[in-house]
């Protein structure tokens, strides 16, 4: 009997993406019942592979241009040369490219939602001002319009819960908890006190803070450094961000203009002594947690945090953070409480993707029935 195909597809996520490739892709990929695909951008890593995944990679395109705009007929085309029974799609992008697989086909069709769209347009610098209202409306009509024909929605986001509506009903919360390799261990330097900004490089993502924090802290103690590692979409803030850190060499830059594969992130927190997390205020992230918080908790990593309620909740029971306001503190007090607290005074729980993987082929097989 031939095994059921489920196909993962992405725009701009690479075919070894953390969520869409390690997790999801990987849990599946357990069950022998299933053949698994991965569609993606093509990534720059050459190790991140799995015999039981088959990763498909478009063509690499810039992210406005007219080979973006026709990527997702590219999607179409693979995916029908697979023919999966179940399509899980993580962008909005491949909206349409879903219900014609479920009107033509009679694909399962899942939405992976990792972000509300309709608020990160709107509040964010992602795109001009005087037409983001226009481009929020429009991903959100897709949303609202073809959500009547997907099978079930995938939310990264308890808060998603609420907030999107059209889900209800079919929702299936999928946290961002983390998935360590085995044997992973913290080994720092005890002549460096080394700060980690990882993950989406934007101004809305906190990494200016990071950079000024940095920057006061070595002021005080030479020894403070600060490694910013991940991803810039936008070439005027990569080119701040270059900027601000040119003159100081304590401050290194890996990624920025290219993708950064997850075991690249891995190791620079296993060598760090603080991960940042310094968001700043914003409606886009009202009671959303970062899955760097639930990845620097899994790794034993103290943190740097933004004193907002729902993240130092998580982190309290655990002794895993130093809080404060990033617009109002003295670098005196952080660096003196930094060099003199005691962290993680319990192991952290509840904070890995095992916990996630149960609800998520339980969904999977409820849909192939």
């Amino acid at each position: 009997m031939k095994k059921p195909r489920i196909v993962l597809a992405s725009i701009l996520k690479p075919v070894d993406d953390t969520r869409m490739f390690e997790k999801i892709a990987g849990t599946l990929s357990k069950v022998n019942d299933y053949e698994i695909f991965v569609i993606g951008y093509p990534s720059i890593n050459t190790i991140n592979k799995h015999e039981n995944i088959t990763q498909l990679p478009l063509n690499s395109f810039k992210r406005l241009s007219l080979s973006r705009l026709l990527a997702s007929w590219r999607v179409l085309q693979k995916v029908y040369k697979v023919k999966p029974k179940v399509l899980i799609v993580n962008t909005h992008e491949l909206l349409i490219v879903s219900i014609i697989n479920r009107i033509l086909f009679g694909t399962r069709i899942i939405y992976d939602i990792q972000e509300n769209y309709w608020r990160n347009i709107l509040h964010t610098t992602a795109f001009p001002f005087g037409i983001r209202h226009l481009i929020a409306g429009w991903v959100r009509l897709k949303e609202k319009l073809t959500s009547p024909l997907f099978h079930a929605f995938f939310l990264a986001e308890k808060t998603y819960g609420h907030e999107l509506t059209f889900t209800q009903g079919k929702q299936i919360i999928l946290e961002n908890k983390t998935l360590l390799p085995m044997g992973f261990k913290r080994a720092t330097s005890p002549d460096k006190i080394k700060l980690i900004f990882s993950g989406t490089l934007a101004e809305s993502t906190g990494v200016f803070e990071a950079i000024d924090l940095t920057k006061k802290l070595h002021k005080i103690d030479v020894r403070i450094e600060l490694k910013i590692i991940g991803y810039c979409a936008i070439a005027p803030t990569l080119n701040r961000i270059q900027k601000s850190i040119s003159e100081h060499p304590y401050i290194t830059l890996v990624g920025g203009k290219a993708l950064v594969p997850h075991n690249q992130i891995l190791e620079a927190i296993a060598s760090a002594d603080f991960g940042v997390i310094s968001y700043p205020a914003s409606t886009h992230i009202e009671n959303r947690i970062p899955t760097k918080l639930y990845e620097y908790l899994a790794c034993g990593l103290p943190i740097i945090l933004e004193d907002y309620e729902p993240w130092t909740t998580i982190c309290r029971p655990y002794q895993a953070a130093l809080t404060l306001r990033f617009n109002n503190y003295q670098p005196e007090e952080v660096l003196a409480k930094m060099k003199t607290s005691i962290f993680y005074g319990l192991t952290p729980t509840d904070v890995s993707w095992e916990s996630e993987e149960v609800k998520l082929l339980s969904t999977i097989s409820k849909i192939l029935v």
